[in-house]
């Protein structure tokens, strides 16, 4: 009989945890009408800003990083390819 309760609870546990694994696959992920907004709005343009201000500053740093004889591929990389991809490739509305 005790074998007969551990079985039954078992199968109950096992049951509950395939529904709960099929509605986790049905959740919609797409982004919201006001993330979407925002993101256009205020995200978008501070990302245009910082795209001209890493352009400006990968300018600046230039001439230095000449003079010290190192490649400016890893300036390039972080004041002007990461904000332009940020601001022109990603998603609308997918913030991370």
């Amino acid at each position: 009989m005790n074998s007969l309760k551990h079985f039954a609870a078992a199968a109950v546990l096992a049951l509950a945890a395939s529904v709960g694994h099929a509605q986790m696959d049905s959740v919609d992920e797409s982004p919201s009408a006001a993330a979407m907004a925002f993101d256009f709005v205020v995200v978008r343009p501070l990302g245009l800003v910082a795209t001209v201000g890493g352009i400006a500053l990968f300018i600046a740093q230039l001439p230095f990083a000449l003079i010290q004889g190192e490649p400016p591929s890893e300036p390039a990389q972080r004041f002007v390819v990461e904000p332009a991809a940020y601001t022109f490739t990603r998603p609308l509305g997918e913030l991370e």
